[in-house]
């Protein structure tokens, strides 16, 4: 089998999945080698995202494992034998690999949720806004490059399209409405476009407003992907050294938790939708 270069995060997510089942089931990489007839190194392989596995492997390793969660089973199979080459592919030595790994995360959710405190998320955003985020790069971005970039994020709403309609809620502080990214037009479209969104019934905006009292703690900006199960779902997280994906069981059970959180804390989305819509006639 071929070995892969550079797995993408869905492969490594696969992989990782794979080794936590081992592990749970207290078995060496050289006893479920021995298990499927091949070399220790073929698992290490596998288990590190740079060889694929085929289902009846996966399968065979599922029950040496004794895992009997039939759906997570099934689902780690679709991961396995998905052939995909989506719009992402066209981006690809373009651009960073975690803009191309956020969009087929993206491709393959049952739901996404959004929480950010100084900028509008990327699925809500305009190309006028996303194009002076980008600007605002340190060191500037090439102007081809910022182009890319602004395309590829213009491409990522296909998702909460009439014709995909991912359930999708995206929280946003006050604090990112108020910011005026690209001057007082830019700012207007972008809320009136968060307005006419909003309308889609599987479209839910919430806004934190400024007047929340203990508040400070809960500060989790986060992108937030279903997966087919719940084991499978995933958070993005922005760091000064880049995109972080967090996929262990405890870590996800928390950002689940800081999201109903602020989702408690936040106005109901038709006060959301008429603090949205005051900010816009003010500017």
């Amino acid at each position: 089998m071929t070995t892969r270069r550079e797995p993408t995060a869905r492969q490594m997510r696969l992989a990782a999945e794979l080794r936590r089942l081992r592990d749970a089931a207290g078995f060496s990489a050289k006893e479920s080698a021995a298990q499927l007839g091949v070399s220790h190194v073929q698992i290490s392989h596998i288990e590190s995202g740079l060889s694929g596995v085929s289902e009846d492997r996966l399968r065979r390793l599922a029950s040496h494992y004794t895992c009997t969660d039939a759906e997570f089973i099934d689902a780690l199979i679709a991961m396995a034998t998905d052939r995909t080459r989506g719009w992402w592919e066209e981006y690809r030595g373009l651009l960073p690999a975690a803009f191309l790994d956020l969009s087929e995360l993206e491709h393959h959710a049952a739901y996404r949720w959004d929480v950010d405190f100084l900028h509008i998320p990327g699925l809500l955003q305009t190309e006028g806004y996303a194009r002076a985020l980008f600007s605002c790069r340190v060191p500037q971005l090439p102007k081809n490059e910022l182009e890319l970039r602004v395309r590829h994020r213009m491409q990522r709403r296909v998702i909460i399209g009439a014709e995909r309609a991912v359930p999708y809620e995206a929280l946003v502080h006050e604090a990112a409405l108020r910011i005026r990214v690209g001057g007082r037009a830019v700012s207007r479209a972008q809320l009136n476009r968060i307005l006419e969104l909003s309308e889609a019934d599987h479209v839910t905006v919430r806004v934190i407003p400024f007047e929340l009292e203990d508040f400070a703690d809960i500060t989790a900006a986060m992108v937030y992907a279903g997966g087919a199960v719940p084991k499978l779902d995933t958070v993005l997280r922005d760091g000064p050294h880049g995109s972080v994906f967090i996929d262990s069981e405890a870590q996800l059970g928390v950002f689940r938790t800081l999201f109903r959180r602020v989702e408690a804390a936040s106005l109901d989305p038709a006060g959301s939708r008429d603090l949205i819509l005051r900010l816009a006639k003010e500017l």
